[in-house]
């Protein structure tokens, strides 16, 4: 069995008999139907569309464990309070809680339903687990999965932006949430422009700017090494081979994931 990860996140106890209508009603992944050991991808959008807070909801007792960048938490729990009105909602900051990341089964772990991206674990123990994360970025990196605090701020992109839309991170079928009718619309009319991509090159940095043609078209919002992630205008790629990151030669390539391409 592979390391436990610790990584640096809030995590909030939402439960009730509420929780589920409030949560779903709310936030941008469908939560219908069973998460059955599965942790999947979920926004709280800004009424214009914009992500405040990402990260991954799984069951919990009577309600949903939510794990997500710690410097959200405040934001996070000012605005569900809000948004809860008179539901039948508990909100619980679980500082008694550690999440961890390993890329192999361990006891009550949960799925973590983006491809390559391994398993969560929640602890109220965690002296064991590594504090080393670069196993964990390397498998982020690798397969182009943004976060915030890493790769971009609250507040500041779309979730087709980060790929939301590709990973099951975000429902359009289902009825309202905040955010839905921006989201929807550029669902719908195919105006995402940005988009999460694979970047190959020498000695990468995050905010390096990517040029082709001399002009920037994205910058690279993390590095390890010679593998970034590298957010791109798509329509301004003219050619992915032959692409530059500090006077050096790049290549872009798009997520195995992802559906859309240069």
């Amino acid at each position: 069995m592979g390391k436990i990860v610790k990584l640096d996140r809030a995590l909030v106890h939402i439960s009730g008999p509420d929780a589920q209508k409030l949560l779903h009603d709310t936030l941008t992944c469908n939560l219908s139907t069973p998460l059955e050991k599965k942790a999947r991808w979920f926004a709280l959008l800004a009424p214009q569309g914009k992500i405040l807070v990402e990260g991954l909801i799984s069951a919990l007792e009577n309600g949903f464990l939510l794990d997500f960048s710690a410097n959200e938490l405040d934001n996070f729990a000012k605005r569900m309070r809000l948004y809860k009105m008179r539901a039948d909602v508990t909100i619980t900051p679980r500082s008694d809680l550690f999440a961890g990341w390993t890329d192999a089964v361990e006891k009550d772990a949960v799925e973590d339903t983006r491809p390559g991206m391994g398993y969560r674990v929640y602890a109220t123990d965690a002296s064991n687990w590594s504090e080393d994360q670069s196993k964990f970025e390397n498998a982020r990196i690798a397969h182009a999965i943004m976060q915030m605090g890493d790769d971009f701020e609250s507040n500041s992109l779309f979730p087709h932006d980060i790929g939301m839309d590709q990973l099951g991170g975000v429902d359009f079928k289902k009825g309202c949430y905040i955010g839905q009718e921006v989201v929807s619309r550029m669902q719908h009319r195919g105006t995402a422009r940005k988009r999460p991509t694979c970047v190959d090159g020498d000695a990468l940095k995050g905010d390096d700017a990517i040029t082709s043609d001399g002009k920037t078209i994205g910058t690279v919002t993390s590095a390890c090494g010679i593998k970034g992630i590298g957010l791109v205008r798509l329509d301004k790629v003219n050619d992915p081979t032959h692409c530059m990151v500090n006077e050096k030669l790049v290549q872009l390539a798009v997520p195995s994931w992802a559906s859309y391409a240069f």
